[in-house]
């Protein structure tokens, strides 16, 4: 057994929070893991990836074409990463953009999101989630990567028992904020399950 995903998303977001979370839960039940993570140029607003790799790998590199899944927090990130994933494989979104500071200042344009979404589609399966809104609605905004968690897990694409990331979101902060944050990945899982049935 060999499953790969790429967490990709923006400086800030906590993609790497994410990952050392679904990389611990893995370890915990016994399986061999490898991770990776590049950083762009600015540490808040720049690009983060991070590719957890679990199973009968050896590398942490992933291969175009090879990833199992991308789990992106920023739209356009998910389209720069595209060549990663399988034909199969499957892409998850944040619908929310983040406008890099050059575009801001008006050097350059972000594409139009049902465009980039378009592209996606044509290339693999595409499930959009409203992170942003999930997060408040959990109740911070700080947990959007952890209802992208939820999301990820719906999908039983890594063999990881739910319990497992709960009890490593438990271990990875403190207290006061370890409520919010189950409710956010217990959130993100059924916006995915309510999602994947309505398309049934």
């Amino acid at each position: 057994m060999k499953k790969s995903i790429l967490i990709v998303g923006v400086g800030g977001q906590g993609v790497l929070t994410a990952a050392n979370i679904l990389a611990k839960s893995a370890l915990k039940e016994g399986y061999n893991v490898i991770t990776s993570e590049l950083h762009g140029m600015a540490q808040r607003g720049g690009n983060v990836e991070c590719a957890v790799r679990i199973g009968d790998v050896l590398s942490p590199i992933v291969a175009d074409f090879s990833a199992d899944a991308i789990l992106s927090f920023e739209p356009l990130e998910a389209l720069r990463n595209l060549k990663k994933v399988k034909e199969e494989g499957i892409v998850i979104t944040d619908v929310n953009p983040i406008i890099p500071p050059l575009i801001s200042l008006g050097m350059g344009s972000y594409m139009p999101v049902e465009e980039i979404f378009e592209k996606i589609s044509s290339h693999c399966k595409l499930l959009k989630i409203n992170a942003d809104e999930i997060a408040r609605k959990a109740g911070s905004l700080l947990a959007k990567n952890i209802v992208m968690l939820g999301a990820f897990s719906a999908l039983n694409i890594f063999p990881i028992k739910e319990g497992s990331i709960l009890e490593v979101i438990r271990e990875s902060f403190p207290e006061r904020y370890v409520e919010v944050n189950i409710k956010a990945f217990e959130m993100g899982k059924e916006s995915i399950n309510e999602d994947m049935n309505e398309s049934i």
